[in-house]
């Protein structure tokens, strides 16, 4: 480790996350507290997860004049060097280490998380931080299930706290231009809309080996269930691995049918589907290690607005980006958007000048202006619980072979099918347990 020798982290992890044992939370002191932070203070931050998402986060809220990094936790050493560099250049002194974020949660002087953790950890990184009180910028999706998804709305709603999901799309002006068009009515009535994402992520086959030594494995798995190490299993890979996430329909199928469910609605208490039925598999790479369907066709029919909606995950999409959203009128005209532009078609495909609204502030800086307002963010907890959960609904009919049924007024699957699936809930491994929020 060539900016913080191993035994230096090793040092400052036992001093930090000595003595707490796996199923420990912070005391009562620190729940439901957090220190007020006013129009001129500092934002005092803390990442839990480093590396990938976590630390993009942080580099940018690092950015912010008036954000302060004062804490990071990880439970593998080899992720955490590049980011302990990263804070001690930009404020002239090291952050403190953890390995367990309870400890840091426990601090009166952290104002709040950014969470960059694998999607089996964020549900308990989530409520085990609005009920210490904290704020929180936690990566997509939310959660592993549905079950999940909804006590972590609960949690966030019961302790008050501002959180912002990172679909940062919700904030980018081709997006807001097209839901802005979408619901002004200019394409016309809607009756379908499209998603999909390109899957080319293949992990190889590797065959189980010992965990490297800075590596916690176990408390990296967490409470989903313990399986052999294998390198090509972690760090990144644990996406395409229904034991940690939920595959590109989790991944990818948060960002762009989000933009899908929010073109369908008039506001961010989210349009969501009454019926769903998935069909697909690991077509493509059959003898991956992989566990999560490389190719997944699922159809939603939505009962207000009666209109269908087609997520596709796949090798290949002719004639358009790899990933997208597109929303279709009773008259034939297309309206589609994908990361860096959008544009309308008129029935034979020619291309309808499309107008523009006012850029906005970025999705960080919005989380920011948030936290001292105490408004609701653009990507906040409760709609982004909606868009995981029809994810999860996906996965959950493709899983359990059968079309899944949602009723919005109940919050819940209607009926047995898909209710058995990992995607809507699983027992936690001991000594984990999900603290259950209504």
């Amino acid at each position: 480790m060539s900016d913080l020798s191993r035994r230096t982290f090793i040092g400052a992890a036992a001093a930090v996350g000595a003595g707490l044992a796996a199923d420990a939370l912070p005391g009562p002191a620190a729940r439901g507290a957090g220190r007020a932070v006013g129009a001129n203070d500092k934002l005092v931050l803390g990442l839990i997860g480093c590396g990938g998402m976590g630390a993009h986060n942080m580099r940018v809220l690092m950015e912010k004049p008036e954000v302060e990094v004062a804490a990071l936790c990880d439970v593998d050493e080899a992720r955490m060097p590049g980011d302990i560099k990263n804070v001690t250049e930009k404020y002239g002194k090291a952050p403190t280490i953890y390995r367990d974020y309870r400890k840091m949660l426990e601090r009166k002087d952290i104002d709040a998380v950014i969470i960059g953790t694998p999607d089996h950890w964020h549900a308990l990184n989530l409520i085990h931080a609005v009920e210490a009180g904290k704020d929180a910028y936690c990566e997509k999706p939310i959660s592993h299930s549905i079950v999940e998804a909804k006590s972590m709305a609960a949690a966030v709603k019961r302790y008050g706290r501002i959180v912002q999901v990172g679909t940062w799309q919700r904030s980018t002006p081709e997006f807001t231009n097209s839901v802005a068009y979408i619901r002004a009515g200019k394409l016309g009535k809607i009756v379908l809309a499209r998603a999909w994402k390109t899957d080319p992520f293949a992990v190889g086959n590797v065959a189980p080996t010992t965990p490297p030594a800075g590596l916690d494995y176990d408390f990296w798995t967490g409470p989903a269930a313990m399986l052999p190490y294998a390198p090509n299993h972690v760090h990144g890979n644990w996406r395409w691995f229904l034991n940690y996430g939920s595959g590109m329909t989790g991944d990818w199928g948060v960002h762009m049918m989000d933009i899908a469910l929010l073109g369908l609605s008039e506001d961010t208490d989210l349009a969501m589907p009454a019926e769903v039925t998935s069909c697909g598999g690991r077509l493509a790479y059959p003898t991956d290690d992989r566990t999560a369907p490389d190719t997944v066709q699922t159809l939603m029919r939505f009962a207000k607005p009666d209109v269908v909606l087609h997520w596709q995950t796949g090798r290949d999409f002719p004639g358009r980006p790899d990933h997208g959203t597109e929303f279709v009128s009773a008259d034939g005209k297309t309206l589609r958007v994908w990361r860096g532009g959008w544009h309308v078609m008129d029935p034979s495909g020619e291309l309808i000048p499309p107008e523009r609204v006012e850029p906005t502030n970025d999705h960080w800086q919005n989380w920011l202006d948030c936290v001292k307002s105490r408004e609701q963010p653009r990507s906040h907890l409760a709609s982004m619980a909606q868009t995981t959960i029809v994810c999860h609904l996906a996965n959950c009919s493709l899983l359990a072979g059968a079309t899944v049924r949602w009723d919005k007024a109940k919050n819940d699957i209607t009926g047995r099918a898909g209710k058995e699936t990992l995607c809507y809930s699983r027992e936690y491994r001991k000594p984990w347990k999900l603290p259950v929020y209504k």
